[in-house]
């Protein structure tokens, strides 16, 4: 659900913007780094704690066919 979320997000953001997530599932770890290799968009920030996973990710331009 928080890669849902994020895409979710991210469509609503113009290139460049940056979105901040906050999830619970140790999960989303591992779909947030596969996420951003196969988009155009970036991971700028990652933090792990306790009980939360924070993400900031970067809108990236849309590629043009």
């Amino acid at each position: 659900m928080p890669l849902l979320k994020a895409k979710q997000a991210l469509n609503r953001l113009s290139a460049g913007q940056t979105v901040k997530l906050i999830a619970s599932d140790p999960g989303s770890e591992r779909d947030f780094h596969a996420f951003v290799k196969l988009s155009e968009h970036s991971l700028l920030y990652f933090q792990k704690s306790d009980n939360e996973l924070t993400y900031v990710l970067e809108k990236g331009e849309s590629k043009s066919p």
